[in-house]
């Protein structure tokens, strides 16, 4: 197993790669969002299809620099930064990031020593590290054995919980629709419990 530092996993993602370490929620299999080479990499190494990854961003700048519509992240703004993954509408010019669906889950993770990493990264495109069907990673361990060596690198971050995923929920008509309830706990309404 190719465990390295936060550090070198910056350098490595800057410089195409792909890999697994702990997100604000969970160990997700990542790759810069911008690098549509890594992203189709990620995918084939996840196994999906028309199902695709959570972008993972600094600040809503770093996501309209990425090529989000502005007017998209203007009525969520005010909910973030949070575990909250929040499902908009997204340009054909980034299809390689939706697996030609026609919406992304993005968030501004709330952990301040992940917004400090996407700041020298940028935006990631994250998944879950796990294989379709089976449970998200909880160890590095466990993230190598889905994976092995079609990744360039882990992190090893200790123990993390599962129950931990983000929220996910979509904005439809000016109300919010909790799609999964995560870490950050929400009402019917989409108000945080």
């Amino acid at each position: 197993m190719k465990t390295i530092s936060v550090q070198e996993a910056i350098k490595q993602l800057q410089a195409g790669a792909i890999g697994v370490m702990p997100t604000d929620t969970v160990y997700g299999l990542v790759a810069r969002a911008a690098d549509e080479s890594a992203v189709a990499r990620l995918y084939a190494a996840k196994h999906r299809e028309h199902k695709p990854g959570t972008v993972i961003a600094a600040s809503i700048d770093q996501l309209v620099e990425l090529g989000v519509k502005r007017r998209y992240l203007k009525a969520v703004e005010d909910m973030w930064p949070n575990p909250l993954s929040i499902v908009l509408p997204i340009g054909a010019d980034l299809h390689y990031l939706t697996q030609d669906v026609t919406s992304l889950a993005m968030r501004i993770p709330a952990n301040r020593d992940i917004r400090d990493l996407l700041e020298q990264t940028g935006p990631l495109i994250t998944s879950s590290a796990n294989q379709p069907g089976e449970e998200p990673a909880s160890t590095v361990a466990e993230a190598e054995a889905y994976f092995n060596d079609t990744v360039d690198f882990y992190v090893d971050g200790g123990v993390l919980d599962s129950a931990n995923s983000s929220t996910v929920v979509r904005v439809v008509d000016d109300a919010i629709e909790v799609l999964r309830q995560g870490k950050l706990k929400l009402d019917a309404n989409g108000y945080p419990l």
